[in-house]
């Protein structure tokens, strides 16, 4: 069976390093906000080509913190609207809600299926004051164009960058792209954990420090609180974790890269709509997602033949039943994206044995 995603495996190449860290780790006796975080958090910021990173418990933190911490400061006020593409995974859309902002949903460009600058264009109101931008499968958006127009409406942008770790458009890295943006370490991530994790990036001083006190109930200095915050603080043992992993990112880009190439150049099916790729290093395909329009039998089939697949997502988010203020609204794209979407095995730990079973398979569907 090749799997969709072998974690164990992609984590066993660095099981050696993991347990030397480990016992250092241990034997330290500090576990909360200490040297394994400072570090993670200078290495990423290096690493995404901005300022200041912020570690975060997860990637729906990151999101609602850089939205707190922008209300806190008065650049936001409760219930302005963020646009935000319909399609885009449901926490997208959690964050904007649960800091008390109104979202505003768009349809996706058909093309690259993130977020379309025409639509965030038609849907500009007074009370429009951010643009939240997914890089959605791993692609970035356009976001030399998002950025024009939001300097123009004089709006905030924020990168979603749970699935574009390393993504680099020219010469800047997904996370350096925007005002603010967020990223999410969880295990599948092309940066992943071995739990939940999450990262802000930002150049803008004010915001970081703001943010830095709200992830630890609003202090810096121990029993002084500035803001009502949370505890949204980076694990340690992530942390450690996170840094030895980073060290091989852009390799396992590169790798993911090479599969996807194949995919595209030998997969010959028409039945298989392929997706939109440049060849550049803005895709690190967190998902190579296709789209076929009897899913469950493709699925089935794959299945048949030992293939794991998943679907990213099932349903569109205006979907759900926890977005029923959406429910009556109509996405034909976003919809028939969710309706027949296949994501396919990438990993950098597949083997080009695998990779050709999978193109193979396809081939003869």
């Amino acid at each position: 069976m090749i799997k969709f995603l072998d974690l164990h495996k992609i984590n066993a190449r660095f099981e050696t390093e993991f347990k030397t860290k480990f016992d250092a780790f241990l034997k330290s006796g500090w576990y909360i906000l200490g040297d394994c975080v400072k570090q993670f958090e200078s290495e990423f910021s290096a690493f995404c080509g901005t300022k200041y990173c912020i570690g975060t418990s997860n990637g729906l933190d990151a999101l609602e913190l850089i939205f707190k911490g922008y209300l806190e400061l008065g650049v936001l006020q409760p219930k302005d609207e963020v646009i935000v593409p319909a399609n885009t995974y449901i926490a997208s859309i959690i964050s904007i809600i649960n800091t008390g902002l109104t979202p505003v949903l768009v349809e996706p460009d058909p093309k690259t299926f993130n977020i379309d600058v025409e639509e965030i264009e038609k849907h500009i109101s007074a009370k429009t004051k951010a643009i939240l931008a997914v890089h959605l499968y791993g692609q970035l958006c356009d976001m030399n164009s998002i950025n024009k127009l939001a300097k123009h409406k004089n709006l905030l942008v924020i990168e979603d960058a749970a699935q574009a770790h390393g993504a680099t458009n020219n010469t800047k890295k997904a996370g350096n792209l925007s005002h603010a943006a967020a990223f999410s370490f969880y295990p599948a991530k092309n940066l992943g954990a071995l739990g939940d994790a999450g990262a802000i990036t930002t150049n803008n001083e004010a915001l970081s420090e703001v943010i830095f006190k709200l992830r630890n109930y609003g202090s810096s200095t121990k029993y002084v609180n500035d803001f009502i915050g949370s505890n949204n603080r980076l694990d340690e043992i992530q942390a450690l974790f996170l840094s030895i992993k980073l060290k091989h990112l852009d390799a396992d880009n590169l790798r993911r890269q090479e599969i996807a190439k194949r995919y595209l150049s030998e997969v010959k099916n028409p039945k298989i709509k392929l997706p939109f790729y440049d060849g550049s290093s803005n895709h690190v395909f967190h998902l190579f997602v296709v789209l076929v329009d009897n899913r469950q039998e493709f699925i089935n089939y794959l299945k048949a033949n030992k293939i794991e697949s998943s679907i990213h997502y099932p349903t569109a988010p205006h979907q759900q039943k926890a977005l029923h203020r959406f429910n009556s609204l109509k996405f034909p794209l976003t919809e028939k994206i969710h309706e027949t979407c296949v994501s396919l095995p990438i990993s950098p730990v597949m083997t080009q044995g695998e990779v050709d079973q999978v193109v193979t398979t396809i081939n003869n569907y």
